[in-house]
């Protein structure tokens, strides 16, 4: 399963193993997504992780539009990335991201904001895409995959204004990190010291994260 295996790509890069699997989490009905999302600004979307705790007991669903796991299993961006796939694979990436990172942490009884789980998901979209197209040309990475990425993002308009300061900041802060990944790793092929870098930041919580990014 194309979900998993991405799953997977990222916890080999972060050193991580969970004993939960993405798809079995997974549901692509957009009228039970729409019941499971009390957030107060819900919006109809292609992918969104849903949860809901009561007490010490935590529920999550992860919710990607089935059009769009459709598209990804007949073009397999783990076997060549390109043009036509790699929306739908920065889409269906920031949902497993969601839903690694949480779950994760949950298994630590570590709090998570909203902007750390931002934050993290627009880092492991640039490094993941770079990593796979890297492994796909024969280590040729895109001179312009960060701009394109970062520099082209279009903010939903049914944002409120809470939510859109949330997912500027994590694009500005996700920007600012991986344009550090690239000049100082992926440049220069240091794929050993790189992954080192990845890891100790994956286990920052948020005020260091945002900490260690200020410092670059």
């Amino acid at each position: 399963m194309l979900l998993n295996k991405l799953q997977g790509e990222l916890e080999a890069l972060y050193g991580i193993e969970l004993q939960h699997r993405v798809h079995d989490f997974v549901i692509n009905d957009p009228e039970l997504a729409s019941r499971i999302d009390n957030s107060p600004n819900a919006r109809d979307i292609p992918e969104k992780l849903l949860i809901h705790q009561d007490g010490d007991n935590i529920d999550i669903a992860l919710y990607l539009d089935a059009g769009l796991i459709q598209r990804l299993e007949q073009n397999d961006p783990t076997e060549k990335l390109h043009d036509d796939n790699i929306h739908d694979f920065w889409l269906a990436l920031e949902g497993i991201s969601h839903f690694l990172y949480f779950t994760w942490n949950v298994e630590y009884e570590r709090k998570v904001s909203l902007l750390e789980l931002e934050l993290q998901a627009e880092v492991d979209k640039f490094i993941l895409a770079a990593l796979l197209v890297e492994k796909q040309f024969n280590g040729y990475i895109p001179p312009g995959l960060h701009y394109h990425l970062f520099q082209t993002t279009d903010f939903d308009a049914r944002l409120n204004q809470e939510e859109l300061i949330r997912y500027r900041d994590a694009n500005y802060f996700a920007s600012k990190f991986c344009s550090h990944i690239k000049d100082r790793f992926l440049r220069h092929r240091h794929f050993n010291p790189l992954i080192n870098e990845l890891r100790r930041f994956y286990r920052l919580n948020h005020y260091n994260k945002i900490q260690a990014i200020g410092g670059l």
